[in-house]
């Protein structure tokens, strides 16, 4: 804040130039990952952050194909990326983080480089895509590439993080620009809510199919929490919130059980959250610091090992992921060779020739 940052020159009187970043509030993330020859610019992806912009795009959940960047914005990212991949002579990969706001688009940064996004563009596409970046850098064009013609992409793939914060219990498990992130899982289904489901699932934070959900957001987020909990309600959970909360969604005509914050006195959540009475949390952070009621809730949370999320847009995908079912049914495995696309490589067995190896059966 401007009484954070008086206090930090005061203090440290530091010498020299400072940066200061805007930050955007309320706009959407989008990842391209492309291939140049330093000419012509082939994009292999247009990825769509769950959460808004400003979490680090390490800890921020990611599907193919965007999912709310129509057409006309997909169209207008690719000519962007390709002008910029032009003009710094990009010979390879090149990955641009766009943000979006009001129709208006930002260029968070630009890499000359591959991102950590490739290995699931490339698994979610079955485009070999760091092959063909080598064959650019030793000096192929990409006409001399057999890249497929765009087409729509059949299937839905959500790759999520996966954050080490119950392995240090006495953190505060938020998101936030500083990536935290110690890996990465990738679930791919028919449709965004069963592949956010698969994701969700494999990160170690399975969503619940009944129970009780709590919901804690800050005043700009109640808005969307009222058509949140009104999601949840219908797939049969029940809601519990602390005083604001629950006070706008009673306005909304939602049926809510309150309950204490932390600092006003047991029984409070964090209490119902340690006895098993939570399935899910969903506390957006208003800031505060260690000891505030939000941290308290959160370090609950992940004390009990329960799934907890942190910010509004997460919290929707959940919500649509839960009202469609996030049973058994629809969460089976499916393989990379299953979805079509993917060209599986025989792996030899010791003894045997390439003509003699067979096929995997993709049944992973």
């Amino acid at each position: 804040s401007p009484a954070d940052l008086r206090r930090y020159l005061a203090r440290e009187r530091p010498q020299g130039e400072l940066l200061v970043d805007r930050f955007l509030d309320g706009a959407i993330e989008l990842d391209v990952d492309a291939l140049s020859d330093g000419h012509s610019c082939w994009t292999a992806a247009v990825m769509e952050h769950v959460e808004a912009a400003g979490v680090h795009s390490g800890d921020s959940a990611c599907v193919l194909p965007a999912q709310s960047a129509g057409p006309s914005l997909v169209a207008e990212l690719e000519e962007q990326t390709a002008a910029i991949a032009r003009a710094l002579g990009v010979v390879g990969f090149v990955n641009v983080q766009f943000a979006v706001r009001n129709g208006r688009i930002y260029v968070i940064e630009a890499n000359p480089r591959a991102s950590r996004t490739v290995p699931f563009v490339a698994k979610a596409t079955g485009v070999p895509l760091v092959r063909h970046a080598v064959s650019l850098m030793l000096g192929q064009r990409l006409e001399e590439l057999e890249l497929p013609a765009p087409s729509p992409m059949q299937h839905v793939a959500v790759k999520e993080a996966v954050l080490p914060f119950a392995r240090f219990l006495g953190t505060d498990p938020i998101l936030g620009p500083e990536m935290r992130a110690t890996g990465e899982v990738m679930g791919v289904a028919g449709s965004y809510p069963m592949a956010f489901a698969k994701a969700q699932r494999g990160a170690g934070a399975p969503l619940p199919s009944a129970g009780q959900v709590f919901l804690s957001t800050r005043d700009d987020d109640k808005p969307r929490t009222v058509a949140l909990a009104q999601t949840l309600t219908r797939a049969g959970l029940q809601i519990c919130a602390t005083a604001g909360t629950a006070a706008a969604l009673a306005a909304a005509g939602l049926v809510t059980t309150r309950v204490n914050k932390v600092s006003e006195g047991s029984p409070h959540i964090a209490d119902l959250i340690a006895s098993g009475d939570v399935a899910l949390v969903v506390n957006t952070p208003r800031g505060g610091g260690a000891h505030s009621d939000g941290a308290e809730i959160r370090r609950a949370a992940l004390r009990a090992g329960v799934p907890c999320i942190t910010t509004i847009e997460a919290a929707e995908a959940a919500a649509r992921a839960i009202a469609a079912g996030v049973g058994d049914h629809g969460l089976e495995p499916v393989s990379l060779q299953d979805l079509g696309r993917i060209e599986a490589t025989p792996r030899l067995r010791r003894g045997e020739t390439a003509g003699s190896a067979t096929r995997p059966s993709g049944s992973g």
